[in-house]
Parts: C-alpha cells; structure tokens; sequence
C-alpha cells in the first residue's frame, strides 16, 4: 500500500523507506505498490484534528476492504498492525479482512521460521525495556529535537545549517564534523566543516545521518586537536594542543537516520556485574568505534560474550543516555578469520548471498562436451576480428575476469589502428532480467584480500565474458585509425565484434618482453606447443605490437598532461597466501610501465565513449567526475613539502602536477612517493552521475584531466560499465537505423538514483578491500615475536609531525600507522650511545617541521620530516574492535640503509626517462604542425630532438634509452 510506504518513511526515516522501495521494484519479489491514495474508491479523506498515523491505519484498512471486495470476496485480505486499539476496532468489522498483530501473524502463517520469532522477541523486549524506562526517568540527558518542519524552514532561512555527521574514528569520544551539503553554507561564507565537540553536541545523531546544526557564537568554537589518540574513553588527554578555533556547533535536529546493522561484541562474564532483573540490560561495544554503545536486552549475553553479534538500534529517546537496540544474529567466534571477514562485510553493508536458481536458469548451458560456440546470427551482426587482429590481455598474474584485451596493427595506407575491446556482458546480461537485478544490487564485485565476491555469476565472470586465450568471445570494440608517425587520432568507430585473444599475459611477462628479456616467453603458455619457426615469428609479432602500444601510450599521457593530468600514489598491498591459505607474505605492488600503458588505453576508450553517449544521450548518460578538491585539504601537503624546500602550488590540476614533478630528492625517492600519497588523500572522491543532473561545466574529471569520462571498460565487474554499454549500443544502432534498445535506457532521474547507489556500493568495496588488507597485515604479524623477529624490523619514513608522536610509512609492507614519542605514563623517547631508544621521563616540544624529546636521562631524540627510522612492528589486539599495528620507533637510524628500497629508486630513474619521452614528444609535435603550416625551412631544425626523420624514430630512440639500466647513476 502506499499509505503504509509513507507511514514507514515518516516513523522510520528515508534510509529504510528506500529499502522498502528497492524491494518493491526488485522483480525477483513479485511484488506491487497500490497507490490506494490515487484511486477514488479507496481513498479516504483526513479528519479534523485526527492524528497522522491514525488516518494512516484507516486508510490502509479501507484499502484493504476494496480490495476484497474487488476480488468478490474470492481472497481473505490480511492487515497486520501493532497498534492493539485498531486490532479491536477493526478486527471483525468485516467478513473475509483481518486485522492482527504481527506475533499473531508469525504464530499462525509462518511458525516455522524460528530465526524470526526469536527477532521479533527481541525487539518486543526491547520496545518493553524502552517504555519502562522512559517512564522511570523523567529527567532529560539530551535536548528534544526541533521538529522536523521546523528544521526544514531553518535551513532554509539559513539559521540551520545542513550537513552529513562524521565522527572522527581517532577521537570518537568528542570529534565529530558536519560535512555541508547544500547552498546555505556558501550564503555563510562556511569554506570548512563544522566541528561538534563533545557527545552533548551530537545530540544522539549517529554517523552518517543527515543533521541539522545550529553554529555556536563565535567565542564558544573550538580547535582541532594534532595529538596522536587511541580512542580512549576520556574525553580529553593530558597536555594536547588544539588548534586555530573553527566554526563549532552543535546539532538540533536528525532530518535523515541511516542506521543499519552494527556488528557489536558482549561485555566479558567479569564485566556484567548487574543483579536481578537488569541483567537483562546489556550495554554492548560496536566494532565501529564511531558508534555508541548500544542498550539491548536478552538472556544470552553469558553465552554470546565470545562471538561478534548483528545488533540494530530502535530508537535514542532524550532520557537515555545510550539508544536502545536488538539482537539480530551472531556472525561468529572473535578471532576467526571467517567471523571476522563476515563482521567487515555486515559494517559495510554487503549481501553477497549465492545466486539464486532463477538467476542461474538464464545463464547458458556449458559443459565439457558441449562447448559454447559462436552463433550464426551473431556472426552476421558482429564485426569479426578473428582471423584480422593479433588481439591479447594483460592483467594481474591469475586473474580470471578478464574485462579487455588490445590490439594494434599497421594499415595499408600506412597508418595504425589501436582497438581496445572489451568483453560483451550485455549479450548474456539481458535488461530487467534476475541476473540484472541482483548485480545492479551488488553493483560491484568486492574484492578482499584472500577472496572475491563477483557481481555476475562464474559461469559468466570467468567464463563466457572473460577474454581468455584461444577461445572465441563477443566483445565491444572501440577503434582508433592513428596517424603513423604522430599518433594523432584521424577517426574512431565502435561496433560490437568477435575476438579470439591470442594471449592472456601478466604484467610482469609482458613487461619483460617491453625490457627485451625473450626469455619471459617461457612463462606464456600460447606460445609453447609451436616450432622454432613459427614460435619466434609470432614473438617478434607480440614484442613489436607490446612496444607499440607503450609508445602510443606515452604520447597519449603526454597530450593529458599537457593539460594538468596528475600522477598520484597510492599504497598497495598484495597478501601472498601459500597452497594452504596461510600468508607467506605482504608484497608492496611494484609499479611497472606496462601498468600505466594498459591504463593509457583503457582512459582513451572510456574518454572516447563518454564524449559519444554524451552526444546521443545528453540528459541521461551516466558519466564519471572528479570535482576540484577543497583547497584546505592541501594544507599538511604545502607544509610537508615546504620542509624540504619545495613550493606546491594548488591552484590548479596542471599547477599540482608540475609542483608534484618538480618536488624531487635526488637522495631520496621516497619523499615524492609520499608528497604524491598526500596529494591522493587531499583529493574528493570520483562519483558517477547522471548528464541531465548537473551543467556541463561540472562534468569534468580533475584527476585525467579530461573534459568528459565515464567507465566502459570493466562490465564484468562494475555495474555502471554495464549500464554505459547499453547506451553505447543503442548510441550506434541509432546511427545504424537498426532497431535501438532505447526501451531499456535509464531516464535521469532513475539514473541519478542507480549513480547514487553504485557510489554507495562503490566506497563499501574500497573499505572492506582496505579492512581486510589490514586485517591480513596483523594476521601476518601477530604470531610473530616483535622482540626477535626480524621480520618485525622495518624501515620507516616520518610523513606526519603530532604534538606527542609521528606518523609512519613502512614501505616493506605498506603499513601506515602512528609511533608515539610520549607514552601513556608520560615517558619520553631518549637517545643511547648505541643509537637505540628507549623510554625516559621527560618532555616534548614540537615544531612544523620536528618534533624533540628532553628526557631526564640520555640523549635528546631530534626527528625530522622525511627522516628515515627503524621502527619494531607488532600487534595491538582489541576484544571489541579490529586488530591494530602498533609501531615503535626503536632506533633514529634508518634500517638496513645499503639495502633499502633498491626498487623505488630504479622506478623513480624510470618515470623520469618517460616524463622525459612526453615532454619531448610535445615538442616535436609542435614543431610538425608549425612543418605543414608552412614549407619546411632551416630554423625548423631547432626542434629536432633526433637523428631521425620522424616522432616515431625519436620515441624509438629514447624508448632504447630508457632500456638502459641507469640504477647505478641514481644513487641507490
């Protein structure tokens, strides 16, 4: 009904309404909404001065009376409700509609399902407990809420401000921030968050609801603390020191709740002291420190205190200190690997149930004696690049989705033809079909660090959509015809088409053969059962079309940085797992030029396929953007960099990049990786959208540097790349004539709301894969001894000054993490004649760009930004939250100073040959184009960067150059 769809959203919030909705749309349900309010014989008007939620029931019940009537009485009509004076009112006022609780409707239609009559106890306990007590305490701990119209005119009037709460995880007893969101904060010239000090202030809004604030008078804001914090339960430490006042205020109102379900841990036996009957009431601790404790009742807690539990929150009333919540479900024993996956999934809200069998019924039949084959209608609709094409993949080493493959091959008229193509999903994904549905659901396939839940089911990501080697596959073609010496793109053209990828190679093979290391054809299968003949004519085929590619895709990067594209670092951690799934290691990825060469390619297609759905779809094509980070943001960056003498200027995309370039330590590579690391931090997050949601001037991607971008190449794995195919399709059928698939287009409205959502699911993805890198980081520590291990010993580089610690990147193992300079009994770090440190008493005086410690006794400790430390790595275990690394610098020195990081400084001489590359291909083609403006004359030999007559013979040459093995000179 719609009356009760309304009824929910306004008792329970937008966030469980659109729940609802979903559920509704999602054709696997059978489900419909009546909409009784538009139907004339079963609305009913309000009366005066009745109360909502009374109007509510009845028009659902005189809903419900039509609709049995409109069936001639044929189906006994069922309405359940909780309010027990209308189960009496109405419960027999008419023959054939019933009127009855919900524990009536479990006891009688389902009493079977015990899992639900035990939530349903649950949360009847619960709603008992809340009543009592609210009747035992009259006294207030917070202040009511401003009503929900009230709130709405404020904002408006620009007296409240609007904005998303975020507890700050570090300091969740008394940091908290209101991110803005709309216009009103501009009117007040706001240009930073809202700071909420202290519980009080938050006024039981829970983070990541949607709050409206109220700003303090200026002589009560407050300054950020820069000390280094553990989530202690005090509200404020000995001797921190707090920043600048920002603006401070405090919230008056919840617009929007998006609670979900919080993954908590019991109190220990030892801890539940209460006697008699409150023993019923359990404070239990969340996993998120953001979340406050919860209240919840059951008769379980001695038995559930070794487990990680499902809780939801019911309600926060203003008399109680803590909100009040349910028993949902146990996830499983603290510790284990499987409780502990399972409680990252639940605390970013991913359901990754197994297909369903109506879903796997549309996927197409495959058995080892029935291959699939290519069909004959396909063939005649397809382009076919079988027999045309060298056509091969690079990915990571055992990847088994594989989304695109490339190709590149010379022209009859001399010039070349770049095609990136990518696997069909949309062929075997029909639109609005089950297999749809459920990976618009998932919207993503979440990756973690020892498993994978895909989008689509095997049989599909693995398999008939995976551009494996040898087999046939459909795909979607992007070509490009590119002129023979500059690159320069003369046409493009899109078509669906027919491949057989000759290779399924891995970066570091290919990347090899890149280097002109033969030797690496050992390692491709493809190429083993051929004679010697046959075999080096198709290896000089691949190492001529690998190269080629990497030329291209230097002079592409080269055209995007001309325009401000930025080279940004990120920290990656693969989990080296043996035959048994035990972790053999932590491997830092190591970057590779074949790496950015596949991401050239793949940035040219989505770029290109962007600008055309734009051209047919103008207000409904799903792009991507990348807004222009807050300049605040670049704050710790300028100061880091300005440590080392370097200047970073923010001001523009292309003006952060050439800073980021120039911000070079001949001695030390690692000081750009962390400027450019940094810079990552300080960017706003990518998002999809909807073309008719916004102007074009804000379509741009700041990060590529390109006007227009969308997500075309990964439909295995992402549902907008899905959804991006569709419009491409029907973008090229239209100019075909042929019939389009139109029909199956989101409008901008749905369109904005699936962007939403796929964002939503999209930062989900990005925090569990980081969640579960971490927790297999500990995992690999944790039985190790941090005393005599001496995998526990690392070198690490200081990136960040606090008034009582530094923080810490231990490029060994990708870990970032804090090191404290005071402890909790106030010692200090002191110097010995050894150069190991120990703890002393003493004090702390910190600057912008150093921290010291004067101890009683021993040497003062001096350390510096960028300073080069050896720290012992171990394990902080919580009961109640995640494990931690816990950092210890143990020496001023760096570790291992002849060994260390001998790869970074070779990538470093590496990146600069290219950088090298573009900048001089840039030139050259300058210099071209001034060549066909005019007859060549002799001043035009200025430009000329090389012996050879052309721009391929110069990246040729440097190409060469860039082979050479310059470690030596880069002082590693």
């Amino acid at each position: 009904m719609q009356t009760a769809c309304q009824a929910l959203q306004h008792q329970r919030g937008r966030r469980q309404f659109n729940k609802l909705r979903n559920l509704l749309r999602d054709a696997r349900h059978d489900c419909i909404m009546f909409f009784n309010e538009f139907q004339m014989l079963s609305y009913l008007p309000r009366e005066r001065g009745e109360s909502l939620e009374k109007w509510q029931t009845r028009s659902i019940y005189n809903a419900s009376v039509w609709y049995y009537n409109h069936f001639s009485g044929q189906m006994p009509i069922v309405m359940v409700s909780d309010d027990e004076e209308s189960i009496q009112q109405l419960g027999s006022e008419t023959e054939g509609v019933f009127v009855i609780s919900f524990k009536n409707y479990l006891d009688n239609f389902w009493p079977d399902l015990k899992a639900a009559h035990e939530l349903l106890d649950s949360i009847l306990q619960s709603r008992r407990e809340r009543e009592s007590e609210s009747q035992e305490h009259s006294g207030k701990e917070y202040p009511e809420h401003v009503a929900l119209e009230a709130l709405e005119a404020g904002i408006k009037s620009r007296r409240y401000i609007q904005g998303v709460l975020n507890v700050n995880k570090y300091r969740a007893q008394v940091e908290a921030f209101v991110r803005l969101q709309g216009a009103s904060h501009k009117e007040k010239d706001l240009r930073t968050d809202v700071l909420i000090y202290g519980n009080k202030a938050r006024n039981r809004a829970i983070h990541g609801d949607v709050v409206a604030v109220e700003l303090l008078p200026q002589s009560e804001w407050k300054g950020r603390t820069s000390a280094l914090c553990e989530n202690e339960a005090e509200e404020k430490a000995s001797g921190e020191a707090y920043s600048e006042p920002v603006p401070t205020g405090r919230v008056v109102g919840i617009i929007q709740k998006n609670w979900r379900d919080y993954v908590v841990t019991f109190p220990s036996k030892e801890e539940i002291q209460s006697p008699g009957k409150t023993t019923q009431k359990i404070l239990v601790t969340p996993w998120d420190y953001r979340i406050p404790k919860i209240r919840v009742s059951t008769q379980q807690a001695e038995a559930l205190q070794d487990f990680r539990v499902v809780v939801r929150i019911d309600s926060w009333e203003s008399t109680s200190v803590y909100p009040n919540g349910h028993f949902v479900r146990v996830l499983g024993r603290i510790g284990d690997l499987e409780g502990e996956i399972q409680t990252i999934l639940v605390e970013n809200s991913i359901s990754v149930s197994p297909f369903s069998e109506a879903q796997m019924c549309e996927m197409p039949v495959v058995l080892p004696e029935e291959p699939w084959k290519v069909s004959p209608e396909e063939e005649l609709k397809r382009v076919d690049l079988r027999e045309t094409h060298l056509v091969f993949s690079i990915d990571p080493k055992g990847c088994e989705d594989v989304d695109d493959a490339l190709s590149v091959r010379t022209l009859l008229n001399g010039n070349l033809e770049l095609g990136v193509h990518i696997a069909d999903v949309t062929h075997f994904v029909a639109a609005n079909s089950y297999t749809d549905l459920e990976a618009r659901a998932r919207a993503t396939t979440y990756y973690l660090a020892d498993r994978r839940y895909d989008m689509l089911p095997t049989v599909l990501s693995a398999n008939l959509c995976s551009l494996l080697g040898l087999v046939d596959r459909y795909a979607v073609s992007v070509m490009w015809e590119l002129d023979e010496t500059s690159y320069e793109i003369r046409k493009v053209w899109f078509s669906r088409s027919i491949l057989r990828s000759s290779y399924k190679l891995f970066y570091e093979a290919a990347q090899a053969l890149l280097d002109g290391d033969l030797t690496a054809a050992a390692e491709i299968p493809e190429l083993q059962e051929l004679d010697e003949n046959t075999r080096k004519q198709k290896l000089d085929e691949l190492v001529w079309a690998i190269g080629k590619l990497t030329d291209i895709a230097r002079c592409v990067r080269a055209k995007r940085d001309s325009h401000g594209a930025l080279e940004l670092e990120g920290v990656e951690v693969r989990v080296q797992l043996d035959d048994k799934k035990n972790i053999d290691d932590l491997v830092p990825r190591q970057p590779l030029e074949v790496h950015e060469t596949i991401a050239e390619c793949m940035i040219l297609a989505n770029h290109w396929v962007a600008k055309k759905i734009w051209e047919s779809f103008p207000y409904q094509a799903l792009l991507r953007q990348h807004p222009p980070p807050r300049q605040e943001f670049f704050a710790e960056l300028r100061e880091c960099a300005g440590a080392k003498g370097f200047t970073i200027d923010t001001q523009s995309n292309k003006a952060l990049a050439d800073s980021l370039d120039r911000a070079v330590d001949p001695s030390d590579p690692l000081v750009n990786k962390l400027l450019r690391s940094m810079a990552t931090q300080a960017m706003s997050n990518a998002l999809y959208f909807s073309t008719g949601s916004r102007p074009e001037e804000e379509f741009a991607h700041y990060g590529l540097a390109l006007d227009k971008y969308t997500h075309f190449t990964s439909p295995i794995r992402r549902y907008a790349d899905v959804v991006v195919h569709r419009l491409l399709l029907a973008a090229t059928s239209k100019e075909d004539r042929a019939l389009g698939t139109k029909e199956n287009l989101f409008g901008n409205k749905e369109l904005e709301e699936l962007c939403n959502h796929i964002n939503n699911r999209n930062r989900a993805a990005q925090h569990s894969q980081k969640q579960s890198t971490e927790l297999f980081q500990c995992m690999y520590f944790k039985d190790k001894d941090p005393e005599r291990d001496e995998h526990c010993i690392a070198n690490g580089v200081i990136y960040s000054i606090r008034t009582n610690g530094v923080l810490i990147f231990v490029p060994r193992y990708g870990i970032k993490g804090a090191a404290y300079l005071k402890n909790k009994e106030g010692l200090v770090l002191s110097g010995q004649s050894d150069k190991s440190c120990s703890w002393k008493p003493g004090s702390l005086q910190r600057f912008p760009d150093r921290i010291i410690t004067a101890p009683t006794a021993g040497e003062p400790v001096t350390l510096k930004l960028f300073d080069h430390v050896t720290v012992q790595i171990s394990v902080q275990s919580s009961r109640c939250h995640a494990v931690t690394i816990r950092l210890q610098i143990t020496s001023c020195q760096p570790y291992k100073l002849s060994e260390m990081e001998p790869s970074h400084s070779h990538h470093v001489s590496k990146t600069d040959l290219v950088k090298e590359v573009t900048r001089t291909a840039e030139e050259a083609q300058l210099a071209q184009d001034k060549a066909q403006a005019k007859p060549l004359e002799e001043e035009y030999k200025q430009y000329r960067q090389s012996k050879g007559a052309s721009l391929y013979c110069l990246l040729e040459e440097i190409k060469d150059l860039a082979l050479l093995d310059v470690s030596a000179d880069s002082g590693a």
